[in-house]
């Protein structure tokens, strides 16, 4: 077989990120006979990259400008150049110029589903009620039409092969799980917590739906119990109004710390907080578009040994109890004493680090299906 040419692309993640690059593309660049390459995001290039591995950031805009359509015309031109075997898109927003691109020439698609995104629209309060629908209505309409033509769909969440219609039997389920780092280093098993300082983190996507303000309560009230409480917010917010009233509700409250907010934290930082705090916050709020979902850090919380304090979810609280990894409460209506005595007499991890929440799972279900598309 000669040398294969794979594209991975995204339109507003990163060329780091941990998905598109830290997963996805360093286990494809495993196979054998490959040229890698990852365009995204304006974003700092890892060190010691493999060298079949190869960074193209050659989008950078804010998100609401006409540079963001615009750069439609630099991926056609980066399509031109490279001139791939195989597209693996990962963002609804490239999939029309992608699939035009594999009618034309002899190129396969694969489009990796990270999220539910016309599901997101209509859930969710980033936009009016009317906006949203079109948005949503705009989004599935992308994807029917370009549906057909896609050799194979990757599905970040194992609810999307009930909630999406138009990808049939053509999928494979590649879990968020946490890829070990070379400095990996979990907090020794079983964990017990005990009265005294006690460091909370939130960490990942700033934003009201994943329950920021319900985090900040949860810290307040406990800290007003035990002055040795403190909260770390480490990740980035992309709502301008959220951050503002972040900014304000933690103002004033040395106990709070902000890491990022306005701008993307590095994610080996984040994985250093996860390490070095006591207990990681998921105070997810109700909401269709999150509740069958499993969120990325709670594999990552999970890979470090870090108990779990979780809003009520059968899903999740099935994966807590399974592990012995956290408690699930309502973060809007809970009895604080109640909770604070579960968490001081409660043995996480009791049987250690559970090999299900790592990265390498989902590799052994790659491997095989690329070499059969590109054969």
């Amino acid at each position: 077989m000669s040398e294969k040419r794979i594209l991975l692309a995204s339109l507003l993640k990163p060329v780091n990120d941990t998905r598109m690059y830290g997963k996805l593309g360093l286990s494809l660049c495993k196979l054998p006979g490959v040229q890698v390459h990852i365009a995204g995001f304006s974003a700092p290039i890892p060190g010691n990259a493999q060298a079949n591995l190869n960074f193209h950031p050659i989008f950078s805009f804010k998100r609401l400008s006409l540079n963001r359509f615009i750069a439609q015309r630099r991926y056609w031109q980066l399509l031109q150049t490279i001139k791939p075997d195989l597209l693996i898109v990962c963002t609804h927003e490239l999939l029309l110029t992608s699939w035009f691109y594999c009618k034309r020439y002899s190129c396969k698609l694969i489009y990796d589903v990270q999220e539910n995104y016309s599901l997101n629209l209509t859930a969710q309060k980033a936009y009016n009620p009317v906006l949203k629908r079109v948005l949503a209505a705009g989004v599935r309409t992308i994807e029917n039409l370009t549906a057909p033509t896609i050799a194979h769909f990757f599905l970040a969440e194992k609810s999307y092969a009930n909630e999406i219609p138009f990808i049939d039997e053509r999928y494979t389920i590649l879990e968020n799980k946490y890829k070990r780092t070379a400095n990996y280093s979990p907090r020794p098993t079983p964990v017990k917590l005990n009265p005294g300082p006690v460091k909370l983190l939130y960490s990942g996507t700033i934003a009201g739906i994943y329950g920021i303000f319900e985090a900040i309560g949860l810290a307040e009230q406990w800290h007003n119990y035990n002055p040795q409480v403190t909260l770390t917010i480490i990740g980035y917010c992309a709502h301008k109004p959220t951050l503002q009233q972040l900014q304000q509700t933690i103002a004033g409250k040395p106990y709070i710390t902000l890491i990022g907010g306005d701008q993307l934290v590095p994610h080996p930082e984040i994985l250093q907080a996860i390490a070095t705090h006591d207990i990681g916050l998921l105070p997810y709020q109700p909401n269709e578009s999150t509740f069958r979902c499993i969120p990325t850090k709670l594999y990552e919380y999970m890979a470090y040994g870090l108990p779990i304090l979780m809003q009520q979810n059968k899903l999740w609280n099935d994966i807590l109890t399974a592990y012995t990894a956290g408690l699930t409460i309502n973060f809007n209506n809970y009895s604080f004493h109640t909770l604070e005595s579960d968490i001081y007499t409660k043995i996480f991890y009791s049987s250690g680090i559970p090999e299900m929440v790592f990265w390498n799972t989902e590799e052994q279900k790659i491997l095989p299906i690329l070499k059969s598309v590109l054969s």
